[in-house]
């Protein structure tokens, strides 16, 4: 008599598992509108208004600290009734814009150089990460002696915060496009300008993105500084303006008006990665 055991093998048609072994349930991603998306992201901003109001309601925020959510509103209309708010915005608006093509212009420029040739990578990187480095607010000083308390002062202080995020996200991508695609265009013929227009910015194109969205969150805040230098026009000024007089009101305006800027300029980027890059997975979503 044999000690050896038999095991009985699988028949194909059985269909249950092994024993011991566990049926793999994939997880299924959730069909999620766009309006339940929008509600929970509204969340966290509904919360912080609701407790604001609630402080100031209760007498735990006086209105010497902060103003009321109410007050605040009064302070909006009688902003925009005088006019000062639309002028104060557009002319924020304008310096933050010019600034920001400019840094935008110098970044990409000088990723391409760095991130595309050794010659250019081993001239300028690491000088330009020296000055990286350099906080920009430190600058102020510096421009103001330079360029005095004008325009020009306050637009190159913006594109310099703006112009180093974008070296990176630039350099960075353009060294990540795939070598054997580049030889490939090149046994083409492929000169080396169609090269970078047709095959090295597509294939850096999240980078690229990724690069905007901090360049144009960072001229948000490089602007907040700018308009301290003297300003006689702008958000910065009536927040100036309003601090002397101790309006809290109104230094909660330009502060939710500085927030509202960033927030928009996050979501033009989003909607530019939606039309430049439609296969992406939106974030989040297989979570």
């Amino acid at each position: 008599m044999s000690d050896t055991t038999t095991v009985p093998r699988a028949d194909p048609g059985d269909t249950a598992p092994p024993a011991g072994l566990v049926v793999p349930r994939p997880k299924l991603r959730r069909a999620r509108s766009r309006g339940y998306a929008l509600a929970v992201r509204a969340v966290g901003p509904v919360a912080l208004l609701a407790l604001w109001w609630v402080a100031s309601a209760t007498g735990l925020l006086t209105a010497d600290v902060l103003a009321s959510p109410s007050e605040v509103l009064r302070a909006v209309g009688e902003l925009w009734g005088n006019g000062q708010l639309p002028d104060a915005l557009a002319t924020s608006l304008t310096r933050s814009g010019l600034g920001l093509l400019i840094g935008l212009a110098a970044g990409l420029t000088l990723g391409i150089t760095t991130g595309f040739t050794r010659l250019g990578d081993e001239l300028l990187d690491s000088s330009l990460q020296t000055l990286r480095t350099i906080p920009f607010l430190s600058l102020v000083p510096l421009f103001m002696v330079w360029f005095g308390i004008n325009e020009t002062a306050k637009i190159l202080l913006i594109a310099v915060a703006t112009t180093f995020p974008m070296y990176v996200s630039a350099s960075s991508g353009v060294r990540d496009t795939d070598p054997k695609l580049i030889e490939a265009m090149r046994s083409f013929g492929m000169g080396r300008l169609a090269l970078v227009r047709e095959v090295v910015l597509p294939g850096a194109l999240p980078s690229l993105l990724a690069g905007l969205r901090l360049s144009m969150t960072l001229s948000v805040i490089a602007l907040i500084a700018a308009e301290e230098i003297n300003a006689t026009a702008g958000i910065g000024y009536l927040m100036s303006q309003a601090q002397s007089y101790a309006r809290t009101d109104i230094l909660a305006v330009c502060i939710l008006v500085y927030g509202l800027l960033g927030l928009t300029a996050d979501i033009l980027v989003r909607l530019l990665e939606r039309v430049l890059m439609p296969w992406r997975t939106p974030q989040g979503a297989a979570r």
